[in-house]
């Protein structure tokens, strides 16, 4: 989701005026984060339950991948400001507090602490981001619903409800693995390039639409990311650790997005090496979302632990 400014957010509406007709798209747009969730569902191993792998559970993780941008309405202002820093985290103020915590408000605290040592940098949830929290927030969600699955199927009980559940968890972590295969949704340079800047790129605030939706949007096809997706699925060991080197490999494409946007390479049709990038990260948000979802579904299984008490 980018964070332009209301100012810019009209600056950028009115750049999309001639190619976009439809309601404003933030992160890879309707059409990217649609096809990330389907050719992650499509993806799917044959041991996860066929109703998640159906015809029709495929059109439903389409429809809900870009639902998080649907909550961006002014219409629900307090839903869109409490839920705007989900969608990015810039790296390079994350990392100001040292090895990232593994929870959310461990991680606030965190910021909070490094903002004392850093007084001139704006170090808030807001400005630096919370993407790799909601995202594992999420795919706990899911993996409980799953859970929940295993024991009404077992109990021979009536499982309708959990898989609708299950369908929209799986589209909604979609989402936000979706926002972090996306370069610039993992930086400060997120729409135009800030600081020094020897190489010249654009500092106009157009190069994330651009990026992400007007060239998708334009000439990307399913047919043409559908290969690239890896056809064999991983159980996750540790999925926050597996989530952050995902979140920081995109991170290492900034400045490549930023060189290729240089030589036109997103404008129009663009050339073979922006349609290459754009492909191949497309198909890297589907893999880690198909990854997520099976890890959730195999760890599903696993004994839930005793309940043990806080000491005091």
């Amino acid at each position: 989701m980018s964070r332009l400014s209301s100012a810019l957010r009209i600056s950028a509406a009115v750049f999309l005026l001639p190619v976009m007709t439809v309601q404003q798209s933030f992160a890879w747009g309707p059409v990217g984060h649609k096809m990330i969730n389907q050719l992650a569902g499509m993806a799917l191993p044959t041991d996860v339950p066929a109703f998640l792998r159906s015809p029709e559970a495929i059109a439903a993780l389409g429809y809900y991948g870009p639902e998080p941008d649907r909550w961006r309405s002014t219409a629900e202002p307090e839903l869109n400001a409490a839920q705007a820093p989900e969608h990015f985290i810039d790296l390079e103020y994350a990392d100001l507090v040292g090895p990232l915590p593994r929870r959310r408000y461990d991680f606030i605290r965190a910021l909070a602490k490094a903002q004392e040592a850093h007084p001139d940098i704006e170090l808030t949830p807001e400005k630096v981001g919370l993407q790799p929290y909601v995202t594992l927030e999420v795919y706990e969600r899911l993996k409980s619903a799953m859970r929940e699955y295993r024991g009404l199927l077992a109990a021979k009980e009536d499982t309708k409800p959990v898989e609708c559940e299950i369908t929209f968890l799986a589209g909604w972590l979609g989402h936000y693995v979706g926002d972090g295969s996306m370069p610039l949704h993992t930086t400060m340079q997120y729409n135009g390039w800030n600081g020094p800047n020897p190489n010249g790129y654009t500092t106009e605030h157009h190069i994330h639409a651009l990026f992400e939706s007007v060239y998708v949007s334009a000439n990307v096809k399913e047919k043409d990311v559908a290969p690239l997706v890896v056809s064999k699925p991983v159980v996750m060991n540790d999925v926050f650790a597996d989530y952050m080197e995902y979140l920081r490999h995109s991170h290492t494409l900034v400045e490549k997005v930023y060189q290729l946007d240089k030589t036109g390479a997103f404008t129009g049709a663009g050339t073979p090496a922006g349609k290459e990038m754009v492909d191949q990260q497309l198909a890297a948000g589907a893999t880690e979302l198909r990854d997520m979802i099976y890890t959730a579904w195999i760890k599903s299984a696993d004994p839930v632990p005793p309940y043990r008490p806080a000491k005091d």
